[in-house]
């Protein structure tokens, strides 16, 4: 009989599969579930599950936490909320390959794109790496949780055209490209991901590289994902924020089809106003399905608290039109906030077609005040735009740009999520539970000071279990755990079953959820982020080993480098089992 390094008794196993929670016990060896059924004699240590729910360890499809992991091997906060794997090198960033002069750009891209501090960027992103493999080497046994990391196409395609990244490759420039992806996905990485968003400028505000490549070049890159074993493909594109043309549809379709992958795109929005924007984008995916493809959609299953400002790039610099005020030196962008013409034209910006899913800021009254820093203000904290408008006798606009003018554009404002009724909920669940859309978005690692999507597995526990109760417990585990495994097709992952990693998490139903988000300082360089504890996790386990009890992280690094081929296979992606449209 095999040693038992440590056994879970007296449990309620929730093992992924969808399939209806059991009472018994799981057994941990040599970093491998031993066994699941009746608790067996002589484990190292035992753990008695009394009322505790154990789940498969939570597999985050969207984060940035390239940089993250340099300094924090945990991916806090999101391992104190059971996520176990985390996949980067999203949206066509990555930090490799690089030229060793580019460095101090690919840092400044990086803060523009993503919210990183850069301060905290360049004092704890060591460098010294110039191949892709060599940035994962940098990495691999160093890491508190599991992490793959897809090749940017930013990356790629600066490392290759230098400071030429503004027009089209060449053929040959093309070719060298795709030489370097096929190196780098040789070295493990996971696949290749890209960005044409109209969201996404370098430091110096120039579209970034890969927003210049042409539809044969993006196809041409994804061609060579099709030659490697358990590899993807994840695409950001206008189309996300602004509702897919029938020109985008068909790219992301051929990406799919040229790749023989399934494209994951980031992040879908769900409100009951406008249920055919739903529809219109889920279209995507049904047509790549009629083609042989396949297009999953990710979207969250919580509203993520975001807080906004005048002052630092955040959601309402990328209004159309309005990047080119808040980016303007402080003294010059509040003399052109005070302007009452340019604030007529920002109004009409904000509401224009033109502004896609930003359109959604643009409901100045319900904004609430967080953080003021001036005396004038300090009473206005926690308090409704609206309100404080009606009081002045002025437009809700006026009232918030006046109010942020008072404290030299550092007020912290918070919008009220529209998505927050009852229909879109139910939408939203409805679209998740179907397997139309799979759970992602969290954008852990990046958005530090703006905002916390990496607590969405204990909220929507919580929700689950006492909430809105809108799906199953089973079925809310199974979309954190296997759902996202099946689409990366993680090798052993994903299920609580015999031979499969022990990547767990051991968990209070009666209390599972998020704390509440504040704003620390532990960043390198003294910067800030939020962060939130989480409420009822016992524990996180990752290849046998505990990497947080009773919410407290152990400085355990058990986490392994997910190579594709090795840790990976490949999911056909017509394959005869349910599917993620």
């Amino acid at each position: 009989m095999t040693d038992i390094d440590l056994l879970i008794r007296n449990v309620t196993i929730v093992d992924g599969t969808g399939a209806a929670a059991t009472i018994g016990a799981v057994g941990i060896a040599e970093g491998r579930i031993c066994s699941v059924g009746p608790a067996e004699p002589g484990a190292a240590e035992v753990i008695d599950g009394t009322g505790l729910v154990l789940a498969p360890g939570f597999i985050d499809p969207h984060t940035h936490f390239d940089a993250q992991l340099l300094w924090d091997p945990y991916a806090s906060p999101s391992n104190l909320h059971g996520i176990t794997t985390v996949i980067s090198g999203n949206c066509g960033f990555t930090l490799a390959p690089i030229r060793p002069g580019d460095t101090e750009w690919t840092l400044e891209m990086m803060a523009e794109v993503e919210g990183m501090p850069l301060a905290a960027l360049a004092a704890g992103v060591r460098g010294g790496w110039t191949g892709f493999g060599e940035y994962l080497d940098e990495l691999d046994g160093n890491l508190g949780v599991n992490a793959g990391f897809l090749v940017g196409h930013c990356q790629l395609r600066r490392y290759v055209m230098g400071t030429e990244g503004d027009g089209a490759a060449t053929p040959e420039q093309t070719a060298r490209m795709a030489a370097e992806l096929r190196a780098a996905i040789e070295a493990g990485g996971l696949g290749f991901s890209s960005t044409q968003s109209f969201s996404h400028n370098d430091g110096d505000g120039k579209p970034v590289p890969s927003r210049n490549a042409t539809t044969d070049e993006l196809l041409a890159l994804c061609e060579v994902v099709a030659d490697y074993e358990g590899t993807t493909l994840e695409y950001i594109t206008d189309g996300c924020l602004k509702g897919f043309t029938a020109e985008e549809v068909e790219r992301i379709t051929n990406m799919s089809l040229r790749g023989r992958r399934a494209v994951n795109w980031n992040v879908l929005t769900v409100d009951s106003r406008d249920p055919e924007a739903v529809e219109h984008q889920l279209r995507a995916s049904d047509h790549a399905a009629t083609e042989g493809g396949r297009i999953v959609a990710l979207t969250m299953p919580i509203l993520v608290p975001m807080n906004m400002s005048l002052l630092t790039r955040c959601a309402l610099t990328l209004i159309p039109g309005w990047d080119e005020i808040l980016t303007q030196p402080l003294e010059q962008r509040m003399e052109l906030l005070r302007d009452p013409e340019v604030r007529a034209a920002m109004r009409v910006d904000a509401e224009a077609e033109t502004a896609g899913v930003f359109r959604r800021l643009n409901r100045w009254a319900d904004y609430h005040i967080g953080d003021t820093y001036s005396e004038e203000n300090r009473q206005l904290e926690g308090r409704r735009v609206g309100d404080i408008a009606e009081e002045r006798g002025v437009d809700p606009f006026d009232c918030l740009l006046d109010i942020a003018l008072s404290d030299h554009l550092r007020t912290v404002l918070w919008p009220t999520p529209l998505e927050d009724d009852d229909e879109s909920w139910r939408m939203r669940m409805e679209l998740l539970d179907s397997g139309r859309a799979l759970i992602g978005g969290s954008d852990g690692g990046a958005h530090l000071d703006r905002m916390l999507g990496s607590v969405y597995p204990t909220k929507f526990l919580g929700d689950t279990l006492r909430g809105r109760k809108l799906v199953s417990l089973e079925r809310a585990v199974q979309m954190m755990s296997d759902d996202p495994a099946q689409l990366f097709g993680l090798r052993d992952r994903g299920r609580i079953a015999v031979g499969h990693h022990a990547d767990l998490v051991l968990f209070d139903p009666a209390t599972i959820d998020s704390g509440p988000v504040r704003k620390v300082a532990d960043l390198p360089a003294g910067s800030e982020r939020l962060f939130a504890e989480s409420i009822g996790v016992v524990m996180v386990i990752v290849n046998g080993v505990p990497i947080v009890r009773d919410g407290r992280p152990t400085g355990e690094r058990p986490g392994v480098l997910l190579r594709s081929g090795t840790d990976t296979r490949t999911v056909p992606i017509n394959a005869d089992r349910p599917q993620l449209n």
